[in-house]
């Protein structure tokens, strides 16, 4: 488990920490950051084998509609200022139930493209539906910020290959 993204920007290499994106980020969603962070450990070696991609040459969509993906993906790679980050329904993949149907990440480097699906185990129907529900109450509040920090905890603890698998 590195939690250290690695990207080069014009030729120089740029270190990610999970803090470091927690400082852009906040403290709302550690959840989302955590599934960012463990999309990019999986997918970048994959599309970058021999040397850290260029951060603006890298393309994401995904299903997740969540601010802490969204601003991960900021972070890291510059992806939503340079127009290079979507979110799609279409990507959902709700043959897996409500639980996991938006945890699809889709990224490409150049020639290469990986598409990426959470495994079972790390998102709790608990948090989805607590999650998705309109007007929560202060203690139905209080449950979900124990439940994302829970979420992100047990992401940030497993090696991100098996966390997502790489499905393409």
């Amino acid at each position: 488990m590195s939690e250290t993204i690695t990207v080069a920007e014009n030729g120089t290499v740029i270190d990610f920490t999970v803090d470091d994106v927690m400082k852009y980020h906040g403290p709302g969603f550690p959840g989302g950051v955590a599934h960012a962070v463990k999309v990019l450990e999986r997918a970048l070696p994959v599309l970058s084998p021999d040397a850290p991609a260029e951060r603006r040459e890298i393309t994401v969509a995904t299903a997740h509609r969540g601010p802490g993906v969204c601003d991960t993906f900021e972070a890291v790679t510059r992806a939503v200022t340079d127009g290079r980050f979507t979110v799609d329904a279409e990507l959902e993949r709700r043959d897996r139930g409500q639980t996991l149907e938006r945890y699809v990440f889709v990224l490409t480097y150049l020639d290469r493209t990986v598409r990426l699906e959470i495994r079972d185990g790390f998102v709790t129907d608990e948090f989805i539906t607590l999650g998705r529900k309109a007007d929560r109450t202060d203690d139905e509040e209080a449950r979900l910020t124990v439940l994302k920090q829970e979420m992100a905890d047990r992401l940030l603890a497993a090696p991100a290959d098996e966390v997502y698998d790489i499905v393409n």
